[in-house]
């Protein structure tokens, strides 16, 4: 995995600044996000490397798959083809999105919940971390049962653990002691 970021570190680069140069980020967005969906199928995953395609048709078949994009992320698809790089779309898209948090001040936060959450609660829990942070927040909420009860919320390397699983660990590590 490490060598895939890598390699796609260049590549999230060079879209970002074309999408910050042509004031397209949110359009780069989108894009990069289907891209990296289609480039995840098994189907595009055959494609990929296939003899009897050329590296242009593989590049217009995956460009078209992702919906409507411009002609500059089609150019881009092209590149990556042509470097024989679309696998690491997935990645592009991921560095991509930090690249643009970080232009926008823009944290990205991982909130998993023992259940769903409605949107007043994620509402709260984005106005609690952008008063604790001082800057916007961007959530993604995942479901895991696991947890039993509660949330846990993490953004980069900080974890803030408000789980029954995560209170349970506590209290077993307090009696191991």
């Amino acid at each position: 995995m490490a060598e895939s970021l890598t390699i796609a570190r260049p590549y999230a680069e060079a879209a970002f600044q074309i999408a910050r140069d042509t004031q397209a980020l949110p359009s780069w967005s989108d894009a990069l996000a289907r891209l990296a969906v289609v480039a995840g199928t098994d189907a595009a995953r055959e494609l990929i490397g296939n003899p009897r395609l050329t590296v242009e048709q593989v590049a217009t078949l995956c460009a078209d798959a992702a919906g409507a994009i411009s002609d500059q992320q089609k150019n881009f698809v092209r590149v990556l083809a042509d470097n024989d790089r679309i696998a690491v779309l997935p990645d592009v898209a991921k560095l991509f999105e930090a690249l643009r948090n970080e232009f926008e001040g823009v944290l990205e936060a991982h909130v998993s919940s023992a259940y769903p959450l409605n949107d007043a609660q994620v509402a709260d829990i984005v106005k609690t971390l952008e008063k604790k942070y001082g800057r916007s927040v961007k959530v993604n909420v995942t479901v895991d049962a696991d947890l039993i009860g509660g949330v846990s919320i993490r953004i980069g390397d900080e974890v803030m653990d408000a789980s029954v699983r995560g209170k349970l660990a506590q209290l077993a590590d307090a009696l191991r002691k």
